[in-house]
């Protein structure tokens, strides 16, 4: 909530790593050596896992926002469609912004939310109340730890826009903090739950692809207009982590599918990450040709690669590429491509209503590529069964917010397990700093720490959820 802090050399290297690379076997000697669970802090006493803890159940779930630029105002609206769902508080910087929100969700015949902003501490005034159970975060990158370990301290359940945090100290921060206090701490993965990717997490389940070997997913997405917009990104936030550090910055929305297909930290873990770039190019050029002159951006020097790419490893044998451009001209795609021994999915191909292809044996011969469409009638998730109508309604991003949305209060109002929880997050999100990490060496692989610390051995529940009812409101 507060300004762009200075950039320190930390921030250069893309989240911390310049401080904390011995910590991922960057350099020679012991730490080159250790193993990521050597690497792991030590729990406190007391401290226990909070993989299988459900959550205590409420009849009415509560939730707090903390950040309302575009995203957050716009999933205020999502939160209070839910059934058995209220937006109590609101809070920003901007004190507008709080006011705006509250009167949108006014005008939708929701309760009036209490108004918070002004300071850039104004949150912390909104985590003493007592009636928000659920806080979710939508601030820049840069203050995601701070606010989610915040509503940890405070009592309350937090959900965190993409990353949950940059930096792997931080992200171990919030592990022992959700732990800790009981907490849960899960990163807002709206993509875990996009149709195609649930109907490809049940067939890889059902193993319809025989044993996986490979997937790929990204986020390719054209956002050079938005980064270069006076108003889309407050104080040109997000364009300003192109001119400081050279990571993946945000691959999580085509990591987090395969890695759950694959069953990581379920049976399977990531284990070394390797990351290359190319040149930053792609946000000069476009400031050259559409960009005037005495735009504030000319004074910025982008140093981000176009195209950064991390090849991860798993302790099965897997390999995830993960890519990440904004930068480029070219279609949206998050690639969400996943093969095996029998057969691969690849989404995003073309004008089929699915956007996806799919070769398989024994279903298919000759080398030729047949629609998804039936695949995905026959594996379709059941929560795009029950709330794919009201998803269409209610929700962006083709109705995946809303599902995701709805599944969070679900869980809370049933008291289930989360589908994702803060070691899925924290490994998902260490792609930022590991891919700083192994660029700062030349690309050599960089080990990936275990969250879990040992528990990813053991098969258990996520995505892959058996169907539930929704508690009855009232």
């Amino acid at each position: 909530m507060s300004e762009l802090p200075s950039v320190s050399r930390r921030l250069l290297l893309g989240g911390a790593v310049a401080s904390g690379a011995l910590a991922v076997g960057v350099g020679g000697g012991p730490a080159h050596a250790a193993t990521a669970a050597e690497q792991a802090p030590r729990r406190r006493p007391g401290q226990k896992s909070m993989i299988g803890v459900p959550f205590d159940p409420h009849s009415t779930v509560r939730v707090g926002i903390i950040g309302l630029g575009n995203r957050g105002s716009g999933m205020s609206l999502g939160w209070a469609a839910v059934p058995g769902c209220t937006v109590t508080a609101v809070c920003d910087i901007r004190a507008d912004r709080a006011k705006r929100t509250a009167d949108r969700l006014v005008s939708r015949g929701e309760p009036r939310p209490a108004e918070y902003g002004g300071t850039a501490d104004a949150y912390t005034r909104m985590l003493r109340r007592d009636d928000i159970d659920l806080v979710y975060i939508a601030t820049p990158w840069e203050f995601h730890h701070e606010h989610g370990k915040a509503a940890l301290l405070s009592g309350k359940h937090a959900v965190v826009e993409l990353p949950v945090a940059t930096e792997l100290r931080h992200l171990w921060d919030l592990v022992d903090t959700s732990e800790r206090t009981r907490r849960h701490l899960l990163l807002a993965e709206n993509c875990s739950y996009g149709r195609n990717e649930l109907a490809m997490l049940k067939m890889a389940h059902d193993g319809l692809f025989g044993e996986i070997t490979n997937g790929h997913g990204g986020y390719q997405h054209d956002l050079r207009e938005l980064l270069f917009s006076d108003t889309y990104y407050t104080d040109s936030w997000r364009r300003l982590w192109h001119t400081r550090s050279t990571a993946s910055l945000y691959p999580m929305h085509g990591l987090a599918p395969i890695a759950a297909a694959m069953d990581i930290n379920r049976g399977d873990r990531m284990t070394t990450l390797a990351a290359t770039a190319t040149a930053p190019k792609g946000l000069a050029d476009y400031r050259a040709r559409f960009v005037p002159r005495d735009h504030p951006s000319w004074k910025e020097t982008y140093v981000n690669g176009d195209l950064v790419t991390c090849l991860i490893e798993t302790d099965q044998g897997r390999v995830i590429r993960a890519e990440h451009d904004v930068s480029s001209p070219r279609p949206y795609s998050r690639i969400n491509s996943l093969a095996g021994s029998r057969g691969i999915l690849e989404d995003y191909t073309g004008p089929a209503p699915t956007g996806a292809r799919i070769y398989l044996e024994p279903d298919h011969s000759g080398h030729s590529w047949r629609d998804f469409g039936a695949y995905r009638k026959d594996f379709d998730h059941w929560l795009w069964l029950k709330v794919g109508d009201d998803a269409a309604n209610n929700g962006g991003h083709g109705g995946m917010d809303y599902v995701m949305q709805w599944r969070t209060v679900q869980s809370i109002r049933a008291g289930l397990v989360p589908d994702i929880d803060v070691y899925d997050s924290a490994a998902w999100c260490s792609a930022v700093p590991l891919s700083a990490a192994s660029l700062a060496r030349g690309g050599r692989p960089v080990e990936v720490p275990d969250f879990t610390r040992g528990a990813w051995r053991k098969p258990r529940a996520g995505l892959d959820s058996e169907p539930v009812d929704m508690p009855p409101v009232g």
